[in-house]
C-alpha cells in the first residue's frame, strides 16, 4: 500500500488529536509537571522496601557465612582431636548411606539393652548441659529416644559435644552407640526406659536453616493454669500452614497410622463379606447430590463436575450385576464452610449392595463394619492412641454389643424433651435436618440414656436426602435412610436407593436435575436393577471423632478447605537473578556501596520484563540507565522523537522515580519528544494522572494461560501425516553449530520470500541474542530439512515466556507452525511455566484511555479502524487465537500536543518494514 493512501486518515488523526495543521509538528509538546512525580510518601515507602530487602539479603549472606563457618570449625576441631576421635563425628560427604536399622524397632526390643547398635534418625532436639555433656533427642516416626553425648577418653571429645550442639534440628544423622537403661524415667520422650550412649555420630542429611516452625514446638503442649487442660502451643492454622513439620511429629505419625489401619480393616471386612473393590471416575456430567455445592471444571470446552460422591457409579455397578461393591477414594464438596468439621476434599469410604428384603440388611453390615473398625484400632494401635492422648486427651470410645437404632421422630422427641431449642428459641422439627449443635446435644442425651458413644438414627426426612434415596412406603415425608453417629456427630449416611427408572426421573426433576444430562446413569435402571442400599463414610470424620482431634484438618494429610490453594502472587524476593534486584541496588547506592555495576539488561528482563522489553536487545534501540536504581528504559530515536517501548525494567514500586529521572534527561540532555508505547496500566496511570498525558490502546499483549491453552489437533495431525518431527534443545545446552547454520539459511529464505510484503513489527529477527535466557525448537520434514523455527524468550516470573519468533519457512507442510507452537507451549507446561505471550498484537478496535473522550475519541476510533483494515493489522491476532490467546491491553501514551502527523508518520515508519 502506498503512503498516499494513508494521507487522509493520518491528517484526520492529526486534527482530532489536537493539532489544527499538519505543519506544526515541530511544536514543543507539554510533557507535564515532572516534579509531580517527586512524591515524598512514595520515596518513604520505597525506602522501607529497600531496608526490608537489604535485611533479607543480609540474612542470606549471614546464612552462607554461618554454613562456611561451621565447615571451617568442623575442620579445626578434627585437626585438634586427631584422627582417632575425628573419625567419630562430622559431616558425611558421600551420597551413599551406610546400612542402618530402624531405631523404633531397636529400642522396643529390650533384649538389645547393653548392645551396641547402629541407626539413622532425625535430630529432634539438642540440649547442652555443659561443655562435656549434651542430650540429643532422636526421632524415628512415632518414637523419640534420648541420646547421651558425654566426654569419654578416646571416644568423645569436647569438640565432639560442641559440634553436636550446632546440629540444626531435623537433620538426619547416622549414630552408633550402646542402648542402656537411664537412671530415671525419661518423661520428654516416647521411649521412657531406654537411652543411647553415643559413640559416633555423622551428619548424613544436613539442614542449613531452622524450619519456620520446628517439629518440637509444633507438637508441644502445656497445661493451662486456669482450666488445668492441655493446650497446644500451635494452632490448627499453624499446623496446616506448616504441614511437613506437623506430619513429622509422633502425634501426626500416629494419626495417619490409624488412618491407614481403618482403610485396611474396611477393605478386609468387606472383601470377607463378598464385596468387590471398584474405582469410579471423579469427573461427572452433572451434580449428583442435591443441597451440596459442586466444583465445575472445564472439560475440553464443556462443563463437567468433580464427583460429590461415587454414588452414581456404585449404582451402575449394581446394575451391572457386581452384587456388592466398595471404594476408597476422594470426594469433593464446594461448600464455603470454614468450620472445624468440614473439608472441601475428603476420603470417602463407600459401599453399595443388592438387598433382598429390606435396607436394614445393609445397615447391619455397616454397623458390623464400624464395630470391627473400632475393635481393630483399639487392638492394634494402642501405642499410637496413647501418644495421641498426650496431645489430644480423650476417653476411649464406648459402644454396645447391640447398637441402639433410634427412629428420627423418636430422636427429635428425645432432643426436645431435654429442653433443647434453636437460636430462635424453637424446638427441633421432625421434617428438618439436625444442626451441628442439635447433634451434639442429642449425643449427650443418648450417652446418658444408653451409655454409648455410637448409635444409629433411622428414617431421615426426605427433605434432607438426595434425589436417589428411596422414600418410606408408609410415610413419604421420610426415607429408608439412616445416619450413624460417633460422639454426637454424624460419620455415615446410608440407605436404600430408588431402583425404578420412572420414579427416579420424577425425583430428579423435583431436585432440579435434568435427566437428559444423566442418560448413562439412568440407562442402568432402564435395563433392570435389583433393590439396593449402601452408605458413604468420611474417613477423616471417623479419625477426627474417634481420636478427639478437635479439628478435622488434623485428620487429613494435606487438608483442603475454602482457604486452601491461595492465589500465588509473585514474590519480589524470589527473583530469578537476585544480583539484578533494583531494590537492593538502590539501597546499596544510597548507602555508598563501592564497586556497583549496573545490572545487565538481559537479567533485568528475566526479573521484571514483558515481551516488549525483549526488543531492547536490538541494535536500533538505546537503553537509558538510571544510576540510582540500576533500572533501564529502552527507546529508539526517530525524527526528533524518543519512541519509548514498554514498562521500565525495575521493581514496579520504583516506576515513578525512574520515569521522572528519564523524562528529565530526555528534556534537558536529549531534547527528544517522548511517545511512550506498549505500557501496562501502572505506567499509563502514572503518565495520565500525574502528568496529564493522553492515552489510547489499539494493541494488546496476546497471552496464553498454559493450563488452558487450546489444542490444534487437526493441524498437528496434518503435520504428523506429512512426516514433520519436532526437536528442542535441552535447557542449559547450546544450540549445535550445524543447527544454527541451517536455521540461518532458512531465515534468509523466509526474508527473501517476504520482500514486498508489509510487516508491522517492533523487533528484528535475531534468534541467537541472549541465548542464556532462550529456548529453541525447530521442525524438520521427512527429508531432514528445517521447515519451521520457534524461539522462546524468558520473561519475569509473572509473565513466563514470550514466543519471540515463530517462523514458518517456505515449503513447510501444512500444520507445521501450529504443531511447533503447540509443542513449545507443552514443553513450557512441563517445566511449570504458567503463562506465555505471543507479544503485542493489534486490536480490531481502539480503546481510549485518559484525557481522550467525547467526539474526538469517536473520530479517532473510526480513523484507527481505517488504518487497521488497510494494513491488515489483526491477521497475527487471528492466528494466535487458535491457541487460546487473550488480550491484555497495553497503552500508547503521549503528552498534550505531543503526537501530530509527524508523530503518526514516525510511528508507522518505525513499525513497518516498507512503506
Amino acid at each position: 500500500m502506498s503512503p498516499g493512501k494513508l494521507k487522509k486518515p493520518l491528517l484526520a488523526l492529526n486534527r482530532i488529536i489536537g493539532h489544527s495543521s499538519a505543519k506544526n509538528h515541530m511544536s514543543k509538546p507539554k510533557i507535564g509537571d515532572i516534579d509531580q512525580l517527586d512524591d515524598e510518601r512514595a520515596k518513604k515507602n520505597i525506602q522501607k522496601i529497600q531496608e526490608k530487602r537489604a535485611k533479607e539479603y543480609q540474612l542470606e549472606e549471614e546464612k552462607k557465612l554461618m554454613i562456611q563457618k561451621r565447615s571451617e570449625e568442623e575442620k579445626r576441631w578434627h585437626e585438634a582431636d586427631g584422627p582417632e576421635i575425628a573419625r567419630r563425628y562430622g559431616t558425611q560427604e558421600e551420597e551413599a548411606l551406610a546400612p542402618a536399622k530402624s531405631l523404633q524397632v531397636l529400642v522396643n526390643d529390650y533384649q538389645n539393652i547393653g548392645k551396641t547398635v547402629s541407626f539413622r534418625a532425625r535430630v529432634h532436639h539438642v540440649r547442652a548441659l555443659s561443655s562435656k555433656l549434651a542430650f540429643v533427642v532422636f526421632r524415628d516416626q512415632i518414637e523419640t529416644v534420648q541420646g547421651v553425648l558425654s566426654v569419654r577418653d578416646g571416644v568423645v571429645s569436647e569438640n565432639f559435644v560442641r559440634w553436636a550442639e550446632h546440629i540444626t534440628a531435623e537433620s538426619f544423622v547416622h549414630v552408633e552407640g550402646k542402648l542402656q537403661q537411664p537412671p530415671e524415667e525419661i518423661k520428654g520422650c516416647t521411649i521412657h526406659n531406654v537411652e543411647v550412649l553415643i559413640d559416633t555420630m555423622h551428619l548424613v542429611v544436613p539442614i542449613d536453616e531452622h524450619l519456620p516452625v520446628d517439629v518440637h514446638s509444633i507438637d508441644h503442649v502445656e497445661v493451662d493454669s486456669e482450666t488445668n487442660q492441655l493446650e497446644s502451643l500451635a494452632s490448627t492454622r499453624v499446623r496446616v500452614s506448616n504441614r511437613i513439620a506437623f506430619l513429622r511429629t509422633p502425634t501426626a505419625q500416629s494419626i495417619f497410622r490409624i488412618n491407614a489401619g481403618i482403610c485396611s480393616i474396611f477393605r478386609r471386612y468387606l472383601e470377607d463379606k463378598g464385596f468387590i473393590e471398584i474405582h469410579t471416575p471423579k469427573l461427572q456430567p452433572a451434580a449428583t447430590e442435591s443441597g451440596a455445592e459442586v466444583f465445575k471444571v472445564n472439560y475440553f470446552g464443556r462443563t463437567a463436575f468433580l464427583a460429590q460422591s461415587p454414588q452414581l457409579a456404585k449404582q451402575m455397578s449394581i446394575s451391572a450385576d457386581f452384587g456388592r461393591v466398595f471404594e476408597i477414594g476422594p470426594v469433593f464438596r464446594a461448600e464455603d464452610s470454614n468450620t472445624h468439621r468440614h473439608l472441601t476434599e475428603y476420603t470417602g469410604m463407600d459401599l453399595e449392595m443388592a438387598i433382598e428384603q429390606d435396607y436394614h440388611e445393609a445397615m447391619h453390615i455397616i454397623d458390623g463394619l464400624m464395630k470391627e473398625i473400632f475393635k481393630g484400632i483399639y487392638g492394634k494401635y494402642r501405642k499410637e492412641i496413647e501418644i495421641i492422648k498426650t496431645r489430644f486427651p480423650h476417653e476411649d470410645l464406648v459402644w454396645l454389643p447391640e447398637t441402639p437404632i433410634i427412629p428420627f421422630k423418636d430422636a427429635i422427641k428425645l432432643l426436645n424433651d431435654s429442653g433443647w431449642t434453636d437460636d430462635h428459641g424453637k424446638p427441633a422439627l421432625e421434617t428438618e435436618d439436625l444442626s451441628t449443635r442439635a447433634e451434639i446435644q442429642l449425643g449427650q442425651v443418648i450417652k446418658e440414656k444408653y451409655k454409648t458413644d455410637y448409635y444409629i438414627i433411622d428414617k431421615f426426612p426426605s427433605s434432607v436426602r438426595p434425589f436417589y434415596t428411596h422414600l418410606d412406603p408408609e410415610d413419604d415425608r421420610f426415607t429408608n435412610s439412616f445416619d450413624i453417629f460417633l460422639r454426637g456427630q454424624e460419620i455415615t449416611t446410608g440407605g436404600q436407593r430408588i431402583h425404578r427408572p420412572h420414579l427416579l426421573e420424577e425425583r430428579m426433576k423435583k431436585a432440579g436435575i435434568e435427566p437428559l444430562g444423566m442418560q448413562e446413569y439412568l440407562q442402568g435402571f432402564e435395563y433392570g436393577v435389583l433393590p439396593h442400599a449402601g452408605c458413604g463414610i468420611g474417613l477423616e470424620r471417623i479419625v477426627f471423632l474417634l481420636l478427639n482431634l478437635g479439628d478435622i484438618r488434623n485428620a487429613s494429610l494435606i487438608p483442603r478447605d475454602p482457604k486452601s490453594l491461595p492465589e500465588h502472587k509473585e514474590l519480589v524476593g524470589k527473583l530469578p537473578h537476585p544480583e539484578a534486584d533494583t531494590i537492593k541496588y538502590a539501597y546499596d547506592y544510597d548507602h555508598g556501596a563501592t564497586g556497583l555495576e549496573l545490572p545487565p539488561v538481559e537479567k533485568l528482563i528475566v526479573n521484571y520484563g514483558d515481551a516488549t522489553n525483549t526488543s531492547w536487545l536490538d541494535e536500533r534501540y538505546h537503553v537509558w540507565r538510571h544510576e540510582q536504581t540500576g533500572a533501564a528504559i529502552g527507546y529508539a530515536e526517530d525524527n526528533g522523537y524518543a519512541l519509548v517501548m514498554g514498562n521500565p525494567l525495575c521493581d514496579p514500586r520504583q516506576y515513578q522515580l525512574v520515569i521522572r529521572a528519564f523524562l528529565q534527561d530526555m528534556r534537558h540532555t536529549k531534547d527528544l519528544r517522548p511517545l511512550w508505547l506498549l505500557v501496562g496500566p501502572e505506567v499509563e496511570e502514572i503518565l495520565g494522572s500525574k502528568l496529564g498525558w493522553r492515552s489510547l490502546s489499539c494493541v494488546a499483549e496476546e497471552r496464553v494461560s498454559v493450563d488452558s491453552a487450546k489444542k490444534v489437533a487437526k493441524k498437528e495431525r496434518q503435520a504428523e501425516e506429512a512426516g514433520v518431527s519436532i526437536h528442542e534443545v535441552p535447557i542449559g545446552e547450546p544450540v549445535p553449530e550445524h543447527i544454527r547454520e541451517k536455521c540461518d539459511k532458512r531465515i534468509q529464505d523466509w526474508k527473501d520470500n517476504r520482500k514486498g510484503k508489509k510487516q508491522v513489527h517492533i523487533t528484528e529477527v535475531r534468534p541467537w541474542v541472549d541465548m542464556e535466557h532462550r529456548r529453541y525448537l525447530w521442525a524438520e520434514d521427512k527429508n531432514g530439512e528445517i521447515v519451521a523455527m520457534c524461539v522462546l524468550a524468558r520473561l519475569s516470573p509473572a509473565n513466563g515466556y514470550q514466543i519471540k519468533f515463530a517462523l514458518d519457512f517456505p515449503g513447510s507442510p501444512n500444520g507445521t507452525i501450529e504443531a511447533l507452537i503447540s509443542a513449545a507451549i507443552q514443553m513450557l507446561a512441563k517445566a511449570g511455566v504458567r503463562n506465555v505471550t505471543f507479544g503485542a498484537g493489534a486490536l480490531p478496535e481502539m480503546v481510549t484511555g485518559g484525557h481522550l473522550n467525547g467526539m474526538r475519541a469517536k473520530m479517532l476510533s473510526h480513523t484507527y479502524k481505517t488504518i487497521c483494515q488497510q494494513l491488515k493489522l489483526v491477521n497475527k491476532s487471528e492466528f494466535r487465537e487458535k491457541f487460546g490467546a487473550t488480550n491484555d491491553l497495553v497503552y500508547i501514551c503521549y503528552p498534550f500536543m505531543g503526537l501530530g502527523v509527524s508523530g503518526v508518520r514516525t510511528l508507522i515508519k518505525f513499525f513497518e518494514d516498507e512503506m
